[in-house]
Parts: structure tokens; sequence; C-alpha cells
């Protein structure tokens, strides 16, 4: 996976990785026993891990109280935040 996308890219790819993770999660609480979606969820799962963990090496938390760490010095405070954008 590249990892040389813009700011406003990668919130969008998180935004539509977080959204098809999402989907197919719901699908899976009425089909348990699918391996092929489950291998896809587990696909996106991942897929969004690393974009998260390029997102807030790069440019701050997305989240904040104890859900993503933070570089010396505190982030956090930095503009704009990931909605802003």
């Amino acid at each position: 996976m590249k990892h040389e996308m813009g700011r406003s890219d990668l919130l969008r790819r998180i935004q539509e990785v977080e959204f098809v993770a999402l989907d197919i999660n719901l699908y899976l609480d009425t089909h348990p026993d699918n391996m092929e979606a489950l291998m896809d969820y587990n696909k996106y799962v991942y897929e969004l891990d690393q974009l998260k963990r390029t997102y807030e090496m790069n440019y701050g938390p997305l989240l904040n109280f104890g859900f993503s760490p933070s570089q010396y010095p505190w982030r956090w405070i930095e503009e704009p935040w990931p909605w802003e954008i």
C-alpha cells in the first residue's frame, strides 16, 4: 500500500475503509459463518489500522482521550483537526 497520499486523501481513504469495515461487520452479525466476508472484514480492518497509523505518524492523533498516542510535543492541540478538513 502506498502512503504518498496527501492529508485530505488519507482522511478520505480512512473514511472509505471504515465504512466498508462497518458494513461488513453488520453483514457478519447476521451471517457469522460466511468465511469470505470474514476474510474481507479482516483485510479491511488491517488496512484501516495501517492507514490510521500512517495518518497519526504524519499529522497527529485522530482521536483523543486515550485512543491515539501522541508524539512529542503534545499534538492534539495542532490544527486543523481531522473533522475540520
